[in-house]
This record gives structure tokens, sequence and C-alpha cells, in this order.
């Protein structure tokens, strides 16, 4: 399905009826990675799969969003559709939005999954990247050089950039800087609903150490780690990762909104 938000066309899912919750996925995927879940959940529960701007059968962002942007497309798309109260689950950036929506609208629960949002701890090889990167912009404002500006630092960017950078438009790019140098630990006080956070033990992009720092700062957070899994902990152990937020979700399994 397809809604309008703000002239871009969000592509969507929707089953099943009862309390809604909407599945907010990770950078570089789409609605397609969350399908186990939401055909799990659509037994109980009224739930939406969302492709965010840029991802899935979504177009791009008219410019690059931060995390903001994106949070407020979300709130667009919950008032279109008069979803209330909804619980949100979110796998990696599909956290960052859900801890920044959570911030300043009633949401019922929140699983986060992997979830981004605490700023990493940048290692020596990021800054050498991103000052060789800087010095080709600057020596290439010479006016010979001027030229062939854009195809080197094409070129450039091509060998620095990680392989999420690499593989989207210019605009997604931009959006990606902004979005991964968020910080969002100042918001996790502010979150009142009840938070469970899933890791995988092994997770290199988020590490369990993220989860932890989380866990303290999010005021009624319990967090569970699969072991032996990664980044995508929710499909590498996919059974045990639904009988863990079935366990959290079986109370509202008998809501109504009669």
């Amino acid at each position: 399905m397809k809604i309008d938000l703000g002239g871009i066309n969000v592509n969507y899912r929707v089953s099943g009826e009862g309390r809604s919750i909407l599945l907010l996925h990770g950078w570089g995927t789409s609605l397609q990675s969350f399908e186990s879940v939401h055909n799990f959940l659509e037994k109980n529960f009224k739930v939406y799969s969302i492709d965010f701007p840029g991802f899935g059968e979504s177009p791009e962002p008219p410019e690059p969003w931060d995390v903001k942007n994106y949070t407020d497309m979300l709130g667009q798309f919950i008032t279109e559709l008069n979803i209330e109260n909804p619980i949100l689950m979110g796998h990696s950036f599909g956290g960052r939005i859900s801890i920044r929506y959570a911030t300043d609208h009633p949401v019922h629960k929140i699983i986060l999954v992997d979830s981004a949002g605490v700023k990493p701890k940048r290692k020596m090889d990021y800054y050498v990247k991103v000052y060789t990167y800087k010095f080709f912009k600057n020596i290439l404002n010479l006016p010979i050089l001027r030229n062939y500006k854009e195809d080197i630092l094409t070129k450039v960017k091509g060998k620095l950039g990680s392989a999420d950078y690499k593989n989207v438009s210019g605009v997604m790019q931009q959006t990606m800087v902004k979005v991964v140098n968020e910080d969002l630990q100042k918001f996790m006080p502010e979150i009142k609903a009840p938070t469970l956070l899933i890791w995988g033990e092994n997770d290199t992009a988020t590490p369990v150490e993220d989860a932890k720092i989380m866990e303290r700062a999010i005021p009624n957070a319990g967090l569970v780690v699969l072991k032996n899994v990664g980044h995508y902990s929710y499909l590498e152990k996919l059974n045990e990762f639904l009988v863990i937020i079935d366990n959290f979700l079986e109370k509202d399994k008998e809501w109504n909104d009669a």
C-alpha cells in the first residue's frame, strides 16, 4: 500500500486486528526484513511495516534527512492512519526513530532490536579517512583541478566509504552521515514506555555496550542478549526472538478499542 506523506509516496504493509504495532526496519533494508515477525504478530495485533523514504519501495527524500525528519514522517504516518498509542519495534536505524518518537509522543511499549542511538567511539582509521577526504576536497578547489573535482571525489568516497555508504545515492549518503553522527542519549531518560532491548551478543555495528548504556538511561528498560549472533539477531535466532517478544506482549493481545 502507499500513502502520500509530504509529497513522498511511502510504501507500507498492514494486516491483522488488535493493538497497533509498527515495525521499523534498519538502514539498507526494507519492510521485507521484518516479514517473518510481521506474519507472526498479525495473529494478535494490527501490524504496520513501513519502507522509510530512500528504502524498499519508498522514494528518496527530496534532500538529505536527519533522524528528526524521519521521526516527523513517522508521526505524520501515525496521524494520517489514526493510530493511537502504538507499540514500536525498531531495528538499528529504526530503533533511532523509535527512541526519538517516544520522547515526544504517546507510545504503549517499545522493542529496540540491536538499536542505533549511541554515537560510536571512533577508531583512528575513521579519522584518517575523514581527513583524507577533506584534504582532497580542499585541494580540488584549486583552479587547475576544479573541473575534475566531482569525478575525483566520487572515486575517493568509493575507496574510503563503508559498504552502506557506497551503495546509496548522494542524497542518501548525506542522510547517512547526518543520521550516524546523531547521539540520542539525551532523549533516552525521557522515554516513559516499558522498553525491551534485544541484542546479538556478537553485534559489532551496535555493540552490547550500547545496549547497556540504553538500559541504564531508559527508566523502564530491560535487556535480553541472544548468544552467538550479530546485528541481525532477530533473523539469526528468529524462533527465540519470537518467544521473547510474545512474552513481552502477552497482556496486549487482549486489547480492543471498543
